[in-house]
């Protein structure tokens, strides 16, 4: 019974409630437009209007400040991305910048390298390509035949020697590196005391660092001799600079010793080269034969003289 009293009364108090709210809001509303006259004092109407107008001033700045900050937030995820993208231009101008002035240094030492280098005519080159599976051995430039560029020209850079052409299309050629195992290359060390000769190759358990082979076991040959090109063959020209000895050892056979280099162009960072595409230097002078034990000497005129008298 209790329980459906209670049912009973509690739509009269919903509706008492709904009418006092209803009642205060046309007040409120009514008072702000000046057309309803409270028959009250002023002063028992601010204490009735007072909590709604604080409420009313609570709810319209919170809602002010929720919107300030979300403008806010706005703005400044905006400003953010755009400085991110301004920051992210001049990381790439900065690259470019300092990519530049590498080149510019590159560029420079070859220009003054072939300016310096009355006796040769040059063409720059840029390197453009490596073979993946002789990265080591072969490399492709951004010049060929129409750039006066043809087989068997040496390529070097303001520090050295880095290879011969062995193939030249129209626009490109590739470039067998001293590297290459299967590259040989005329050398002699460059100090007066020694000018031992030998044959520069490269060596495939050590593919970055090539040898330079049949150096007689008693050869005045010592770490640290700067290697440079003999010029015998025709193909690379005399004094380019080859390595610096690092290490000596002996061959298999115990004959010879074999001075393996330190190469003068860093091959890793190789990037411009210059091609040699004409030489005025003068040919080295051929190998003299070794002095002859007296007594042993051939002498051409006696021979022809005694074939002479021969019946």
């Amino acid at each position: 019974m209790s329980r459906i009293r209670r049912d009973k009364k509690s739509p009269r108090k919903v509706w008492a409630l709904l009418f006092v709210l209803v009642s205060m809001f046309c007040l409120i509303l009514f008072a702000a437009r000046g057309r309803f006259e409270v028959p009250v004092s002023s002063r028992a109407v601010s204490l009735v209007l007072s909590p709604f107008q604080q409420a009313v001033s609570w709810v319209g700045g919170e809602i002010h400040y929720v919107t300030s900050s979300i403008w806010e937030i706005a703005t400044v995820h905006e400003q953010n991305k755009m400085l991110r993208n301004e920051v992210n231009q001049l990381r790439q101008q900065n690259l470019q910048a300092s990519d530049m002035a590498a080149e510019n240094v590159r560029l420079r030492a070859l220009i003054g390298y072939k300016q310096a280098s009355t006796q040769f005519d040059m063409v720059a080159a840029r390197v453009i390509g490596r073979e993946s599976a002789t990265w080591s051995s072969m490399v492709t430039i951004n010049k060929g035949l129409m750039d006066g560029i043809d087989k068997n020209m040496a390529v070097l850079t303001e520090k050295g020697l880095v290879g011969r052409v062995v193939e030249a299309d129209p626009n490109s050629s590739k470039v067998q590196l001293i590297l290459d195992p299967r590259s040989s290359v005329g050398t002699l060390v460059q100090r007066a005391e020694s000018r031992v000769t030998g044959i520069v190759v490269g060596d495939l358990d050590n593919p970055t660092m090539p040898d330079m082979v049949n150096i007689p076991k008693t050869a005045d040959v010592v770490e640290g001799d700067i290697i440079v090109t003999s010029g015998f063959g025709g193909v690379f020209p005399k004094g380019l600079p080859v390595g610096i000895v690092t290490t000596l050892k002996n061959d298999d056979g115990g004959l010879l010793k074999i001075a393996v280099l330190e190469p003068a162009v860093d091959f890793q960072r190789l990037e411009d080269v210059v091609v040699i595409t004409a030489s005025r230097e003068a040919p080295p002078e051929p190998l003299k034969p070794p002095a002859q034990t007296p007594g042993t000497e051939t002498a051409p005129a006696a021979d022809d003289e005694g074939q002479g008298t021969q019946p």
